[in-house]
């Protein structure tokens, strides 16, 4: 009896008995290549990467294999989504909002000023419409998306001199991760730079930078901000929680058996959950050590975020009438957004305002 009878058959439990291997096990090796938008020093964002690939080897018997690079290993870290699109490489793990050059919706797939936090961005994605709007999106450049992880609500950044007002922004060369912040920060006077990670330290002690965010303590600690930037200013309003991508090609994701397909989104799930929970155990250890070792830490005053909330919106508004598909999706991440402003209200809000100031 060949093994397509013995299956219909027996059945999967009468297949197994009689020690004959299920056909998947006889698939060839599948070996992926997967470049990142991050240095290898950030293990918070580069280990989401690493994640992914140890729990793809694990899940698939070591027959199906990604193997992770670097920026600047086999592509800059800004030319990994034309890597993705042209299929020199089957997927890439970066910040959809540095493409915002290529169209201002890739911000979506990450942060956008005053948007979702980080629960409000996995539900929005997962379960509300926005991984099919950006899976319709991303489909002109060949990608497949999936979460690779969210760092939370980020922080305001590092500053060489304090931002007392508003004005103080004007004239500002700040580094900034990219999107539709960029041109928000722009109409409040700062001279907005977008450039890889590993660039910034220099330029800030160099003085070509007056000023640089990047994500949150754990990271920043150690690239080293606070050595060449002593005022540190909270809320990022910018990225009220970015959500990082694993890009893959579409014609590497079909080719796929349906076993390997369901592993790498299995693999994708384990990799974004323990980021994002590596982010919440990292992050208030790191900003005890910085404010231990003289960081100034900051809020941004009441004028500064409702100057940003004004820029952002004429921003989103200047985008919204000249795409249809923009205003599609920013209209349906804004409908979400009030749900679960509403919800978390009654919930984590009203939870979280009566624990800050309880003694545990």
């Amino acid at each position: 009896m060949d093994r397509r009878s013995l299956i219909k058959h027996a059945g999967v439990a009468g297949v197994l008995s009689a020690g004959v291997a299920p056909a998947v096990h006889a698939q060839a090796a599948v070996r992926w290549r997967m470049a990142s938008s991050f240095p290898k020093s950030l293990p918070t964002i580069f280990g989401s990467a690493e994640k992914f690939s140890e729990t793809v080897k694990a899940l698939s018997g070591g027959k199906f294999e990604v193997s992770v690079h670097a920026a600047g290993e086999l592509v800059p870290a800004f030319g990994v989504v034309d890597a993705v699109q042209n299929d020199t490489l089957e997927m890439a793990q970066t910040a959809p909002y540095y493409f915002t050059g290529k169209d201002p919706i890739f911000a979506f797939g990450c942060a956008v000023p005053f948007g979702l936090t980080a629960r409000h961005m996995d539900a929005w994605m997962e379960h509300g419409n926005g991984r099919k709007l950006m899976d319709e999106f991303y489909a002109k450049f060949n990608i497949v998306s999936m979460s690779a992880g969210n760092t939370g609500t980020q922080m305001g950044g590092w500053y060489r001199k304090q931002i007392k007002t508003v004005a103080d922004l004007k004239g500002l060369k700040m580094r900034l991760g990219g999107g539709l912040f960029g041109e928000t920060m722009t109409k409040l006077g700062v001279v907005a730079q977008n450039m890889p990670a590993g660039e910034v330290y220099q330029a800030l002690e160099k003085g070509t930078l007056d000023a640089t965010e990047f994500v949150g303590p754990f990271d920043d600690e150690k690239l080293g901000f606070h050595k060449v930037a002593p005022f540190y200013y909270y809320p990022g309003w910018w990225e009220g929680g970015a959500e990082l991508e694993f890009f893959i090609s579409k014609k590497a994701f079909a080719a796929l058996s349906a076993e390997n397909k369901a592993i790498v989104r299995a693999a994708g799930a384990v990799a974004a959950r323990d980021m994002t929970a590596k982010y919440d155990a990292e992050n208030p250890l790191a900003l005890k050590r910085l404010v231990g070792a003289g960081t100034k830490l900051m809020p941004f005053g009441k004028d500064v975020m409702e100057a940003g909330f004004k820029a952002a919106k004429e921003v989103f508004a200047a985008h919204e009438a000249k795409s249809p598909e923009f205003k599609k999706i920013h209209q349906d991440m804004r409908a979400f957004q009030r749900d679960q402003i509403l919800w978390s209200r009654f919930s984590e809000w009203r939870y979280d305002s009566f624990m800050t100031t309880a003694k545990v």
